[in-house]
């Protein structure tokens, strides 16, 4: 079983960046995909953004695209999302999830969840 743990979210101003981390404990993790996942306040939880077991391939919400990158580095057991232009409809909780395969990349594709950590952008 992966463990998962969510850092780097915060508060900052609408236009700023901020890069979240994704470090995995477990033996294995180049094995996993691995999706960024938010959820805003009475909203339900969303795709952001996700990454294949090499990273190889990365795949993005549409509203993101051109502003976040994913990334990871395996020999780290850390996927990263690098958050760029952020605009105050990013608000949320992020969080990370792993999975062996993915079909959808939607929340049920995911058996092991971070925490989350909070984003919050100010207008």
């Amino acid at each position: 079983q992966v463990q998962l743990v969510e850092s780097g979210g915060g508060l900052v101003q609408a236009g700023g960046s901020l890069r979240l981390s994704c470090a995995a404990s477990g033996r294995a993790f180049s094995s996993y995909m691995v999706g960024w996942f938010r959820q805003a306040p009475g909203k339900e939880r969303e795709f952001v953004a996700g990454i294949t077991w090499s990273g190889g391939s990365t795949y993005y919400v549409d509203s993101v695209k051109g502003r976040f990158t994913i990334s990871r580095d395996n020999a780290k057991n850390t996927v990263y999302l690098q958050m760029n232009s952020l605009k105050p409809e990013d608000t949320a909780v992020y969080y990370c999830a792993v999975a062996r395969n993915v079909r959808s990349w939607g929340s049920d594709d995911f058996g092991s969840w971070g925490q989350g950590t909070q984003v919050t952008v100010s207008s």
